[in-house]
């Protein structure tokens, strides 16, 4: 899926190391949610997944090193959820440029995160070209011999 490719993408531009970390991903979608815990899980993180009806919920979000929000509801996932130094992955898009976590200062609490809009939607175009690029340079590779 190139939503998720396209956050393991980011993620590895910039270095994050995601070995060890404690991951956290609200929305279960299997185009995305699932997707990107099986990613994270290849990256060595330990992967929880989560949904809008998960039970304290709150509790799992502060205990995450990263937070991947995709669980399509504008706002949902509240600033002080967060802990310190978290890194946060914002792939929701709403009317009006929200995303699916609070955004208000959120360089006040997160070593990192993606911004909306800005963020994850041009890198998932970006890695959608980039495939799209890769798979007909193998059908012209396979048509030539």
């Amino acid at each position: 899926s190139c939503t998720p490719q396209g956050i393991i993408r980011i993620l590895e531009h910039y270095n994050i190391e995601l070995s060890g970390l404690n991951a956290v991903i609200v929305g279960r979608s299997p185009i995305l949610g699932k997707p990107m815990s099986m990613m994270l899980l290849n990256k060595n993180a330990t992967v929880t997944i989560c949904h809008s009806r998960t039970k304290s919920l709150s509790e799992i979000v502060k205990n995450a090193d990263i937070v991947v929000a995709a669980v399509g509801i504008p706002k949902f996932i509240k600033k002080n959820w967060l802990k310190d130094g978290v890194i946060l992955i914002d792939a929701g898009y709403h009317p009006g440029g929200y995303g699916d976590i609070e955004a208000s200062n959120l360089s006040d609490i997160a070593s990192a995160f993606t911004p909306v809009p800005g963020g994850v939607g041009p890198m998932t175009i970006n890695t959608l070209i980039q495939q799209t690029v890769i798979s007909a340079e193998k059908s012209l590779l396979q048509s030539k011999k």
